[in-house]
């Protein structure tokens, strides 16, 4: 232990008198916390959003009266925020709602119920449902190659195992049962299709999501079941096909149906520019969801991921650019959102596109497509983000589906990956809710995104046009 001798206390005393001065005069001259240090330190903006969306609205199906609104509780929400030219800008869309969804194998076997939702866009068995024998598939492909003669007049089952993915890979590949299956099995003359879901969980929870006929084709009833209710499936056509017994048989009823035109809209509001004359840059999410569950890691996450950097970087200080936010409508059902937003700006001209929608957990990478003159502005990204565990990718950014129609207009774009090994546990089923994000995780994207917004929102033209 040091002493301290009485004689040096005057001495010490004038010392601390002089260094508490010093630091008042340097308190008083500290620069305004960064975007970065906001989203680090301060109240969770994403969180808020992401629970007052999911608590307040819940499930936000494209066209109908949720959708409505959860269009006015953004307006109301991005206008009590402090947004600037907050607007609805409406458009019309087909629209399809689900109704009954039973299904159940009757035979050869004692009967059981499975757990099936419908897929958008799905025909009407009708009210009394219908009966028929099951073919088994198992892939899209394999169905692809089959004669029309071993389809027609059948159930199609098409089965696949979707595997978990830190960058979601496999749902391109897997995904192609349920985007255009039940159209090849249409054109083959099957009566209606079921799927394996498209996920990676083994919960009794079914995957909805759209599928998609081509014109001329008459649509079939579509569904997908649980995955536990598909191996049921599976392990009974085994027996069938080994066993001599048959044939399988499923009793199916599923009653959607299509209201024509309706009214759906994109929400947009803006963080204004210090310089009217310099592109702006566009950040995207969707706020309508799918309505089995409250939409939670599709897409409300996003809006407020996107929504929490963009009030960040408007609190640290004006930017150089207009930070423009598109809450797209109708993304689920065939981005028309995104299409909409696209015919009524695509010839403006835009610096940067980002999107949010691939739930809430960890940003660990980041990919570009900026022109050549951004390289050194692609470094400092890149720099930027490193100190918060996100790696600089290999392959080029593709910007998310709102934004898609932009990129491949020549608009650039960044993308900020999430980690997605457990997104399509839960994506489109009824266990997407609020308990299922990660508030940390979901603190680290805002964090994240801030500091990518803050730099691409204050970039040069000599860096980005």
């Amino acid at each position: 232990m040091h002493i301290i001798r009485p004689a040096c206390l005057a001495g010490i005393a004038a010392l601390l008198l002089s260094t508490s001065l010093t630091v008042g005069a340097s308190a008083s001259t500290q620069p305004s916390p960064s975007a970065v240090d906001l989203a680090q330190q301060g109240d969770d903006p994403a969180w808020a959003i992401t629970e007052a969306l999911t608590t307040e609205i819940g499930p936000r199906q494209a066209a109908t009266e949720a959708e409505a609104a959860a269009r006015r509780w953004a307006v109301a929400r991005l206008t009590a925020m402090g947004f600037q030219n907050v607007r609805e800008e409406p458009f019309m869309m087909p629209t399809w709602v689900r109704g009954a969804e039973e299904a159940s194998l009757i035979g050869p076997f004692q009967p059981q119920k499975l757990h099936i939702t419908a897929l958008g866009t799905s025909a009407s068995t009708g009210p009394g449902g219908l009966e028929g024998e099951i073919v088994y598939f198992e892939s899209y492909d394999a169905l692809v190659a089959a004669p029309d003669h071993q389809v027609k007049g059948k159930i199609v089952f098409i089965d696949h195992q979707m595997k978990a993915a830190q960058d979601g890979s496999g749902y391109g590949q897997y995904g192609r049962a349920r985007f255009i299956g039940a159209n090849v099995a249409a054109k083959k003359g099957a009566i209606a299709t079921v799927i394996r879901s498209i996920g990676t969980d083994s919960h009794r929870a079914p995957h909805t999501g759209g599928t998609n006929f081509e014109t001329g084709v008459k649509p079939i009833p579509a569904g997908a079941l649980s995955n536990p209710d598909a191996d049921q499936l599976v392990r009974q056509w085994k027996r069938v096909r080994t066993g001599g017994a048959g044939p399988l048989r499923m009793k199916l009823l599923l009653t959607p149906k299509n209201l024509g035109q309706q009214r759906s809209g994109n929400v947009i509001a803006e963080v204004p520019g210090s310089d009217p004359a310099a592109s702006p840059v566009i950040i995207a999410c969707h706020l309508d969801s799918w309505d089995l569950g409250t939409g939670a890691i599709d897409d409300a996450a996003g809006c407020g991921i996107i929504t929490a950097a963009a009030k960040h970087v408007m609190t640290a200080g004006q930017p150089r650019r207009t930070i423009r936010i598109l809450w797209a409508g109708a993304e689920e059902v065939g981005v028309f959102g995104g299409k909409a937003y696209f015919d009524a700006h695509g010839k403006e001209k835009h610096a940067v596109a980002l999107e949010s929608d691939f739930g809430a957990d960890r940003v660990w990478r980041i990919d570009f497509k900026l022109p050549d003159s951004a390289k050194a502005l692609s470094d400092r990204l890149a720099a930027a983000v490193m100190p918060f565990g996100v790696v600089r990718g290999r392959q080029p950014a593709n910007g998310g589906a709102d934004i898609g129609a932009l990129v491949r207009a020549g608009v650039p774009a960044v993308d900020l990956a999430q980690d997605g090994t457990r997104y399509f546990d839960l994506h489109h089923t009824p266990d997407d809710t609020l308990d299922k994000i990660d508030p940390v995780q979901l603190r680290q994207n805002v964090v994240v995104w801030s500091a990518v917004l803050a730099i691409l929102a204050n970039s040069e033209d000599s860096e980005l046009p």
